[in-house]
């Protein structure tokens, strides 16, 4: 009997030290074509958020709304905005990159001022914290560009217009263009090739006449520019870090 209650003891108070289970949340991408879904007639193109939903447990769903073409204003004006808000729940994340369509002054639809840029930024992070979820704002991914054997800013001043809406509302940053010019340079002028789509003419079905492209990434660029945002998760959203999927040791 000692040893019945004994035991019985045992399992309450190991109960009443067990964790709580983890909620389950989302993380919805909002963004462009360099973090978007590809079809496969696109194949080797490949957005970030593709390798992306690889790096989470059973907890986390990866929600990738990102869409090839989009600024901040078309995201608006076609409504995939506001189908992030209404998907959302309270402690959802949405990861927010916006950046190469907006600062074209040639696409007339896209474009959007450095005014207009701010204020669409501003508003998805208040619209976010409104429904009690955690925004995060990313600068855009750089394009490929070296000059002298250095891979130089392509983003510039868009970038510091990320920089001053991070600053001014205090959100959670990745400053994803350093990083990913980081990256670039590292890698190095010619091999840095390989991370994007260049293909040689009959090297892909998909591109006969072939493909020189540095904007958007190959599947290899997409995994390291993914692996890139999860580092920097690591040390700005350290809440996430045990949701991140532990590898098992064979």
């Amino acid at each position: 009997m000692k040893k019945y209650v004994l035991g019985v003891a045992v399992v309450l108070l190991a109960s009443a030290f067990m964790l709580p289970p983890k909620k389950k949340i989302k993380i919805f991408l909002a963004g462009d074509s360099t973090i978007s879904i590809k079809e496969t007639k696109a194949h080797p193109e490949t957005g970030w958020g593709m390798p992306f939903v690889y790096f989470w447990d059973s907890t986390v769903t990866v929600v990738n709304k990102a869409r090839n073409g989009r600024s901040t204003k078309t995201f608006v004006t076609e409504g995939i905005w506001q189908s992030i808000l209404s998907e959302m729940q309270e402690g959802d994340y949405v990861f927010i990159q916006f950046g190469h369509n907006d600062e074209v002054k040639e696409k007339v639809n896209s474009y959007t001022t450095p005014e207009q840029y701010s204020a669409n930024l501003t508003r998805f992070i208040q619209e976010v914290r409104d429904r009690k979820g955690k925004p995060v704002l990313l600068t855009a991914v750089s394009r490929r560009k070296f000059e002298g054997g250095k891979q130089v800013e392509t983003h510039h001043d868009y970038s510091i217009l990320v920089r001053n809406v991070a600053k001014a509302t205090a959100v959670s940053f990745i400053d994803l263009d350093v990083a990913s010019q980081q990256l670039y340079q590292q890698v190095g002028e010619e091999p840095s090739r390989m991370l994007f789509l260049q293909l040689q003419p009959g090297e892909h079905p998909n591109y006969p006449d072939g493909k020189v492209d540095n904007t958007h990434f190959s599947e290899l660029g997409a995994r390291l520019v993914a692996q890139i945002v999860l580092k920097e998760i690591r040390t700005t959203l350290p809440e996430l870090q045990e949701r991140i999927v532990v590898p098992v040791k064979k």
